[in-house]
């Protein structure tokens, strides 16, 4: 199952560790589900995650060491440009890089992105909304 993950769900997998963002990282981490990824989307994520704080932290090395060896993961270099949240256009990238890699899912507790629900096939869930897939669950 191919999925894109919000910036905001990484950032809160760091500081709960037991909670619904932190599963749907595992859920990566375990190949249970393929991350799919543009340099803009991680660049966005390392930003975040030093910008809070974590730049010493092992959690992030480990991080930075799964998209160094490219492990369970899809990257795009290029997608097309969509205009879809007006409010926030940065929130675009994950959209676009969900057609692109013909994702099942973008995983955000953003209400720009949340508030879209669905595009085209794509379905976009909270983590814990994720978690409660029963196709997901079965496999």
């Amino acid at each position: 199952m191919r999925i894109v993950i919000d910036t905001d769900v990484f950032v809160s997998s760091f500081f709960n560790p037991k909670g619904a963002p932190k599963k749907v990282i595992d859920l990566w981490k375990t190949e249970k589900a393929i991350l799919c990824v543009t340099e803009e989307i991680i660049e966005e994520y390392v930003e975040v995650l030093m910008r809070v704080g974590l730049s010493g932290e092992p959690e992030l090395a480990e991080l930075l060491g799964l998209f160094k060896k490219k492990s369970n993961i899809l990257f795009f270099a290029s997608t097309p440009k969509l205009t879809l949240i007006q409010d926030d256009p940065d929130d675009n990238k994950f959209i676009e890089c969900a057609v692109t890699a013909h994702a099942r899912y973008i995983i955000s507790g953003d209400k720009h992105l949340l508030g879209l629900n669905r595009y085209q096939d794509i379905q976009v869930l909270a983590p814990a909304d994720l978690l409660n897939v029963k196709s997901l669950l079965a496999g």
